[in-house]
C-alpha cells in the first residue's frame, strides 16, 4: 500500500464553549444536559452509541461501540454477553472507559468507573421487552467465539423458529452498571483550544477542574 498523506484533513470546531461557570455543577446533570441536545439533534441516529474500552486478557486496551441503555445516578447500565471478550476482560479487570462521540455537536464525553454485573431480574426484564430476533440471536450467537461460517450461525438461528415459546434469557448474557468515577466533558473550540472539564469523585463528592487542550 503506498503512503497516504491525510494531513490536510481539518475541521474547525466554532459552534459552543464550555464555560468555568458552568449551569450544572453536577456531571450526571451536566451529562443529561449534552444528551439530550444530542437526542434532539436530528443528523445524529444513535446517540446512545459509546465507546466501551476495557482492559483486555492480553493486557492490551481494547474498544468496541456498544449502546448504552440506562444512566441514572446510580451508573450507566449496557447488555452484552458475559462470555465475550468484553465480559471475560471485565471478571479480570472491572476497569472501563466509557466515550460518547457527537461531531455534529462538536461534543465528546469521557467517563470512567468500574462495571459491575446488574441483578438477573433487572436483566430478564430487559432481554424480554427486546424484539424476538433479537432475543434469539443473543441466545444462539457464541459471541467473540472463532466460528466456521456464517451458516453455522444462519442455521442456529432457524433451529429456534420452532422454539420461539422458550427465549428465556441465558444465564450468560445480561447487563452491567457503570459506577463512574470521572467525567470528561469536551467541546470544539477555534484554533484546537477546546474546552475540557473534568469532574472526578473524591472524598465522596464531586470536585471540578478545567484542563488545558
Amino acid at each position: 500500500m503506498k503512503k497516504n498523506n491525510i494531513g490536510h484533513l481539518r475541521k474547525s470546531y466554532d459552534k459552543q464553549e464550555l464555560n468555568d461557570n458552568l449551569e450544572h455543577n453536577s456531571p450526571f446533570e451536566l451529562f443529561k444536559n449534552w444528551f439530550d441536545q444530542a437526542s434532539n439533534d436530528k443528523k445524529i441516529e444513535e446517540v446512545n452509541a459509546m465507546t466501551l474500552s476495557t482492559i483486555s486478557m492480553d493486557g492490551f486496551p481494547r474498544s468496541r461501540i456498544v449502546l448504552l441503555k440506562e444512566f441514572s445516578l446510580d451508573g450507566f447500565i449496557f447488555y452484552t454477553n458475559y462470555n465475550s471478550i468484553k465480559g471475560r476482560s471485565i471478571s479480570i479487570d472491572s476497569k472501563v472507559c466509557l466515550n460518547f462521540f457527537w461531531p455534529s455537536l462538536e461534543k465528546q464525553i469521557i467517563l470512567k468507573g468500574n462495571a459491575i454485573k446488574i441483578s438477573s431480574k433487572k436483566s430478564d426484564e430487559y432481554f424480554n421487552s427486546r424484539p424476538e430476533g433479537s432475543r434469539i440471536s443473543a441466545i444462539v450467537s457464541p459471541q467473540s467465539e472463532k466460528i466456521l461460517s456464517r451458516d453455522f450461525l444462519e442455521d442456529k438461528l432457524l433451529s429456534y423458529e420452532n422454539k420461539r415459546d422458550k427465549l428465556k434469557r441465558p444465564n450468560y448474557w445480561g447487563g452491567y452498571i457503570v459506577k463512574v468515577i470521572s467525567f470528561e466533558f469536551w467541546q470544539g473550540r477555534p484554533n484546537r483550544l477546546h474546552d475540557r472539564i473534568l469532574f472526578e469523585f473524591y472524598k465522596n463528592k464531586w470536585k471540578k477542574y478545567r484542563l488545558a487542550p
